[in-house]
């Protein structure tokens, strides 16, 4: 069993469970239900946009602890000052410390940013709780889903009003790209090794219908790989890890911002 395959297997054990404490109607009572979203999409495409997309992750299965002490509401904020185009909170609790609170502070703290949810959506149910507590975005996972399954979720998270994320890792993966899809990340990581090669986005940037909004995901470390991305159709590159190794998240991403 690989740890993609461990992931799911929990997942669907917490959203099990998540249904039998908080039901889909009480979920669409919570205020941020009604909520309209921000547009990461619109961000990214904004002329003079950083394009960055800055990371809350405080551990992951390849890393493991990154940093636990960090607070959500101060690092995000922190990263809205310093001009990212949009946020991302990691939701997944058991592999990656993310909890739905972060999601809630973080949206509470920034109102007009656009948050993405990183997580590993299996359910519709998933998609009301995104949309109840703050996200503007959600993420599907090639690797994880069918491609009906794909397409469902994408569907159902437009009917929300949400903006839908679709990674992808390979190319075999983009037959999973559908119409209700606003933006394509190509993660860098190899699923399988762990290793992570920045031309793993150039090779599939090529592949991918020109409509979709591009980012990528993963081992980016500075100026130089953005702008080469850039180069190579990219209009936004997901940051976690190298900003929320260091002492202060909030301060590397404006040094990082400004070197752009």
């Amino acid at each position: 069993m690989t740890i993609l395959d461990k992931i799911i297997k929990a997942k669907k054990e917490e959203v099990a469970h998540q249904k039998t404490v908080v039901d889909l109607e009480m979920l669409k009572e919570i205020p941020g239900f009604n909520r309209e979203c921000n547009s990461l999409k619109a961000n990214l495409l904004k002329g003079g946009s950083s394009g960055i997309i800055a990371e809350f992750k405080q551990k992951s299965p390849s890393k493991g602890d990154i940093n636990l002490s960090a607070k959500v509401e101060e690092i995000t904020k922190a990263y809205v000052e310093a001009g990212a185009a949009g946020l991302s909170v990691l939701t997944e609790s058991k592999f990656f410390g993310g909890s739905q609170s972060n999601l809630v502070k973080a949206r509470e703290t920034n109102p007009d940013i656009p948050i993405l949810r990183k997580d590993f959506m299996i359910d519709s149910y998933q998609l009301v709780e995104a949309k109840a507590y703050g996200a503007d975005v959600i993420l599907l996972i090639a690797a994880c889903l069918e491609k009906k399954q794909a397409e469902m979720l994408a569907k159902e998270a437009k009917n929300l009003g949400l903006e839908v994320l679709m990674e992808i890792h390979n190319a075999e993966e983009l037959e999973k790209v559908n119409d209700f899809v606003d933006i394509v990340g190509v993660n860098n990581r190899n699923l399988k090794t762990f290793e992570v090669d920045v031309e793993t986005s150039v090779k599939l940037a090529k592949l991918i219908p020109e409509h979709f909004v591009k980012i990528s995901e993963s081992g980016l470390a500075g100026p130089k790989e953005i702008h080469y991305l850039r180069e190579n159709g990219f209009s936004g590159f997901l940051i976690g890890e190298t900003f929320m190794k260091t002492e202060n998240p909030g301060k590397t991403c404006m040094k990082f911002i400004k070197k752009l």
